[in-house]
């Protein structure tokens, strides 16, 4: 009897450890966006499914090649997306373009906020705050004190953890867009990229005066026995 127990014992840390070494291998997705002024590499998170889901399916259609970014505000974001920005003629207004099929609800989390970097869904103003299934944004920003984050929270209708007011008061972004707008991702290289696309001259439609084109996007190939804390979880206080 008790080598029996022993025996199962063994077994079940055995199948415990490999379930463990399985959840440690599995790894976001991660787009290279190749721009004519360098690339961005963004990381697509699991905890927004449709989102991420989406967002693959549009990448490996090659959907979003040849594409612009159409909007850019310095020290708030940078916005592509539009399809019917590919052929667009100069100072032509973009932004209201979308693909075939419907919206993409909405999937908030307390957990995940606008940080610089946060890779976000454009929408229009639909009562469900449902997503565009093609126009996205980049989070640039700018930091935030305590007092103004507070006065946030109230609007947000929950507190942000320590180290969320601890990321907006040091990288910065947008606070006031949180549980407005779903973040699906986070720019894990490239943020320097994010920071010159957004200081390019515009007109008054915030379109860049030169065209800053998305020259392709593709799924990098995750590297084997590479084990990645989900940010979305713990906010980091750096941009990595």
């Amino acid at each position: 009897m008790k080598r029996l127990i022993a025996t199962s014992t063994l077994l079940l840390c055995i199948f415990t450890l490999f379930s463990f070494a399985k959840k440690r291998q599995h790894l976001p997705t991660e787009i290279s966006i190749q721009t004519n002024m360098g690339e961005i590499v963004v990381l697509l998170y699991d905890e927004t499914p449709k989102h991420r889901d989406n967002f693959i399916k549009m990448v490996k259609n090659h959907s979003y090649d040849s594409l612009l970014f159409h909007r850019v505000i310095q020290n708030f974001m940078i916005q592509g997306g539009d399809p019917d920005s590919k052929k667009a003629l100069p100072g032509t207004m973009l932004g209201n373009g979308e693909m075939p099929g419907g919206r993409i609800p909405a999937e908030f989390s307390t957990r995940i906020i606008h940080k610089k970097g946060a890779l976000a869904a454009a929408r229009d103003n639909n009562p469900e705050m449902a997503s565009s299934n093609c126009q996205f944004y980049i989070v640039q920003g700018r930091v935030f004190n305590e007092q103004q984050l507070h006065s946030m929270e109230q609007k947000r209708g929950t507190p942000y953890t320590a180290e969320q007011i601890n990321t907006y008061k040091t990288i910065g972004g947008t606070p006031h867009l949180d549980m407005g707008y779903t973040v699906f991702g986070e720019v894990v290289k490239g943020l320097e990229v994010v920071d010159k696309i957004a200081a390019v001259a515009r007109d008054a439609n915030d379109r860049p005066n030169t065209d800053v084109r998305i020259i392709s996007m593709r799924i990098i190939e995750p590297k084997k026995n590479k084990f990645f804390k989900n940010p979305a979880y713990i906010v980091p206080s750096s941009g990595h």
